[in-house]
Formats: structure tokens, sequence, C-alpha cells
């Protein structure tokens, strides 16, 4: 089992920068592939990004290419999530999970997940 939580959430503005961190503790980290999806009231959670258990593969949803950017410092069991021009249509919980499939890009795929982060972007 793999303990995971996440902090760096906060109130900003329309084409403001974010940066989430998700610490992990537990089993060793570089063993799992790490992961970030997000949920918005009434909606259902949706897969954000993704990073390789070496972080050499990095995997985005369509709507944040080119915006967000996921990445691993294993030796602090810390996975990241680089969150820039940010629109208000990313306002939701954030969540990073682990997974100990090699290229896990659907939420089935993970078993540990952490508390989650509220961001919010307003106009």
């Amino acid at each position: 089992q793999v303990q995971l939580v996440e902090s760096g959430g906060g109130l900003v503005q329309a084409g403001g920068s974010l940066r989430l961190s998700c610490a992990a503790s537990g089993r060793t980290f570089n063993g799992y592939a790490m992961g970030w999806f997000r949920q918005a009231p009434g909606k259902e959670r949706e897969f954000v990004a993704a990073i390789s258990r070496s972080g050499d593969s990095t995997y985005y949803a369509d709507s944040v290419k080119g915006r967000f950017t996921i990445s691993r410092d294993n030796a602090k069991n810390t996975a990241y999530l680089q969150m820039n021009s940010l629109k208000p249509e990313d306002t939701a919980v954030y969540y990073c999970a682990a997974s100990p499939f090699t290229t896990p890009r659907s939420a089935a795929l993970y078993f540990d997940w952490g508390q989650g982060t509220q961001v919010t972007v307003s106009s």
C-alpha cells in the first residue's frame, strides 16, 4: 500500500499557474506509475495526466496538453503537477493516485488514492 497526500491547491485567476504536489509513503515509490485525476461537482472523475515508474513516459488528457506538466522526483517520493494557463473549466478537486501497471490511463488501474486538493480558477 502507498499512502498519498496532495497539497498546493488554491484559488487563482484565469491565466495563472499552480503546482500541485503528491507526497508518497509506504511501499517503494518508484515501483508505481503515478497519475493525476480531477472531479468537478456533478461530474465523473476524469484522467488528467500520468507518468511512468521511471519518469521516461508521460501522458496527458487532450484538454490539458501544452498547459500541464506531470513530473516526479523518486528521491523525494513526490509527484508533481505543474498547471499553467489555467482556465475556469480546470476548477475541480484534484487527486493523485498510484498504479502497479506500466502505462495506466484509466482510473480502474489505480489502487491507491490521495484525499484530493481543491483548485479553483476564477474568470
